[in-house]
């Protein structure tokens, strides 16, 4: 069934596949409008991503969601077909719509969050297989701008609030207004050193006024 995820305001971006750069893991595609050193401007493509709405506090709700959506992806369909795992995975809080394209995004809404992944490329909506989990559902997300810093660490809600902190003052001196919600992005597996994960937050921008 494929009906429109509940919306929420702080995303988290992660992903529990196997290091892009080693693995070859599929990544959302876009193109940098702008970089300074670790932050950037980016235009996304269109995505379609599996989404589920999990209770729980961030990181409860992070795993039940990623497991329901590996579940549909290794095979809980009506085709039971495989479909490849992408980066990264994405968590949002409510208030607004999911704005990063990713294999697991999540998203609150009170004490629940939507999670969801980013379906890869070769695939269009009409060619998905349809979840068995009736929580589980598909949705098209279109083109857009998103700002993004990229850092290391370990995964935990303060440190990507700290990062959110430092993309939106940069983001302010780049004359840019943002939409919604901030996207915290893992792109490597929970075994990953600490020092060598690969973060990011990102968060989506308004259409720039006609020059």
């Amino acid at each position: 069934m494929r009906e429109p995820a509940v919306t929420g305001a702080l995303l988290v971006v992660g992903a529990m596949a196997a290091s892009n750069a080693v693995s070859g893991v599929e990544e959302p595609k876009f193109q940098v409008v702008l970089a300074d050193g670790d932050f950037e401007i980016r235009q996304y493509a269109p995505v379609i991503v599996a989404e589920t709405v999990a209770e729980g506090d961030w990181g409860v709700a992070g795993n039940a969601g990623f497991r329901r959506l590996a579940s549909y992806i290794f095979g809980a369909n009506d085709g039971g077909r495989r479909i490849a795992m992408t980066a990264p995975v994405s968590q949002q809080a409510p208030g607004s719509r999911i704005a990063m394209t990713a294999p697991v995004a999540q998203e609150p809404r009170g004490t629940a969050w939507v999670v969801a992944f980013t379906m890869p490329r070769e695939y269009s909506l009409d060619r998905l297989p349809v979840p068995n989990d009736p929580t589980v559902h598909l949705r098209p997300i279109g083109e857009r701008r998103m700002g993004a810093i990229r850092f290391s660490g370990r995964w935990n809600a303060e440190s990507f609030e700290a990062r959110e902190a430092e993309l939106r003052q940069w983001l302010t001196s780049k004359g840019e207004k943002t939409i919604g919600a901030p996207v915290s992005a893992r792109y490597n597996p929970p075994w990953t050193p600490w020092f060598l994960r690969r973060n990011e937050i990102l968060v989506e921008l308004a259409p720039r006024p006609p020059e």
